[in-house]
């Protein structure tokens, strides 16, 4: 086992930040640990990174402080996953549009223009550009050797981006550009893009190379097309509204070239568990999980290209880790396993690793109370609950947070398919009935304000940091809620168990 290493605590700087009153013993200790978590020390905490590696210590040495007993591999805190990537550089990859009038607009990488990362990435390209709207297979008309430019829609009912690519493949296409939809209001696009990287378990082999898929932001494409005679913001509209939209070339060329570079190395899920008080309930643990990964370095936003992610995820395993302190070796009937899971904003991979390959220490649990999408820049008045109507885990929240004057919610905004992007959906998929959170809100109220702010500044970007002004009361209220719902939870004389009438419940649960 590596040495565990323990940074010096951060000064707290609350002066800004705050909008509630003086702090309680809980939430200055959660705070000072969002702090070192998201610490410049840390590095954003990018899969496989050693400042990864410094977070995952830290972490290990708080759960070991709290009295829990390791639940990793071998014995020890840590669960080692191998991985290998692919990303798409900057340094070597260049895309230009040449008009027939011989004019040239370089396009910025990542900050308006962006390229799939693929094993197996052509080298890059040279052809006509064409509008397809909707890209339909019945739209693919004259395509065959072109680059076929589409809508990248996301609502449902429209085309999905796999149905875009295999009509375009079909059709002859050399490469698909998808258009950014500014229609989706609910998930607005953002750019710049930290990188372009997919990353795989090492064990995996990866899929056969497809034609480059690319993604262009709205305003470069109305540029584009009004060049070629069209109006593009008339046409991305009539898109947004579900009208038909017309095809046309865009009386130009895309030349680009694609520098790639892979990597193999490892990162570790931080794993400990408190024991539980009930011999019966000893084979009916409670997993609680949060993801301890970021971004790490990217592109710069405004000057500064660290993505601290301080709210997503350092500040919710703070959390576990309060909790685990708080308890100090004072179990519940059932175990209670912790969890700081890597590679989720990579593709949930270290939840995906922990539902496939449980731990003797840490065993496939009976729920899971996920921490993840969190931000307390309001008063916690609503709770939006994922997954609330899919198993006797909703009743449970609606028991503890209603009294506490607290609305509880389901997604409304499915369309943007959050139950299935975070780290309590590879337990779902196992038959584990789980829930997670996020702070609702009423539309056109301040609070949803402060929430698109949020995400069209803060969101995956360096600005995810400890300046973001937050409502320390709420996430106080949030404490006390998540507290006692995981007291309930892992009390209970009975697990949690799936509703029949749920859509997300596997055959046999």
């Amino acid at each position: 086992m590596r040495k565990l290493w323990v940074p010096a605590l951060v000064a707290a700087t609350l002066a800004g930040c705050s909008t509630g009153p003086a702090l309680d013993a809980r939430t200055a200790l959660w705070w000072q640990t969002t702090q070192d978590l998201s610490s410049d020390v840390m590095e954003g905490r990018d899969t496989g990174s050693p400042g990864y590696d410094r977070a995952a210590d830290l972490v290990a040495a708080q759960f070991m402080a709290a009295e829990l007993t390791p639940a990793g591999d071998d014995g020890g805190w840590m669960q080692r996953i191998a991985f290998k990537d692919v990303e798409v550089t900057a340094e070597g990859t260049r895309l230009t549009v040449v008009h027939d009038d011989g004019a040239r607009r370089p396009l910025r990488f990542l900050h308006e223009i962006a390229v799939g990362p693929q094993w197996g990435l052509a080298s890059g390209l040279d052809a006509p550009m064409v509008w397809r709207g909707w890209c339909r297979l019945e739209d693919m008309t004259d395509v065959s050797g072109k680059i076929v430019v589409c809508l990248g829609a996301r609502r449902e009912g429209q085309t999905t981006g796999g149905g875009r690519l295999r009509a375009a493949t079909e059709a002859g296409a050399v490469a698909i550009v998808n258009v950014d939809d500014m229609s989706f209001t609910v998930e607005p696009p953002r750019w710049p893009l930290a990188y372009a990287r997919s990353v795989i378990l090492a064990e995996m082999t990866p899929g056969a190379p497809t034609i480059p898929v690319l993604r262009l932001a709205a305003p470069t494409f109305e540029a584009l097309a009004d060049a070629a005679g069209q109006d593009g913001a008339a046409v991305l509209a009539a898109g947004g509204r579900n009208k038909a939209m017309p095809s046309f070339d865009l009386n130009a060329r895309m030349q680009a070239t694609f520098a790639t570079r892979e990597r193999s190395y490892s990162s570790a899920n931080v794993l400990g568990v408190l024991p539980g008080t009930d011999p019966a309930l000893a084979d009916q643990p409670v997993l609680l999980i949060a993801h301890l990964d970021g971004y790490g370095y990217g592109t710069p936003v405004d000057g500064d290209g660290l993505y601290n992610g301080t709210f997503d995820d350092a500040a919710y395993v703070a959390t576990l880790t309060t909790l685990a302190q708080e308890r100090a070796g004072r179990g519940w009937r059932r175990p209670v396993i912790f969890a700081a899971v890597t590679g989720e904003e990579k593709g949930l991979w270290g939840s995906r690793w922990l539902a496939d390959h449980p731990t003797p220490g840490a065993p496939t649990p009976v729920a899971v109370l996920n921490l993840d999408q969190l931000r307390p820049l309001y008063p916690l008045t609503i709770l939006t609950t994922l997954a609330l109507d899919d198993s006797t885990l909703g009743q449970t929240v609606r028991q503890i947070a209603e009294p506490m004057g607290i609305e509880v919610r389901p997604d409304r905004e499915p369309e943007r398919g959050l139950i299935r992007r975070s780290d309590h959906w590879p337990f779902m998929q196992k038959g584990v009935p789980a829930v997670s959170f996020l702070f609702g809100f009423d539309y056109g109220t301040p609070a949803h304000d402060a929430y698109l702010d949020w995400y069209r500044r803060r969101y995956h970007a360096p600005q995810d940091d400890v300046t973001t002004p937050i409502d320390f009361q709420a996430q106080a209220d949030f404490h006390t809620f998540w507290f006692a719902l995981v007291d309930a939870v892992a009390n209970a004389d009975r697990p949690p168990q799936w509703l029949p009438d749920s859509p997300n419940r596997p055959r046999g649960n």
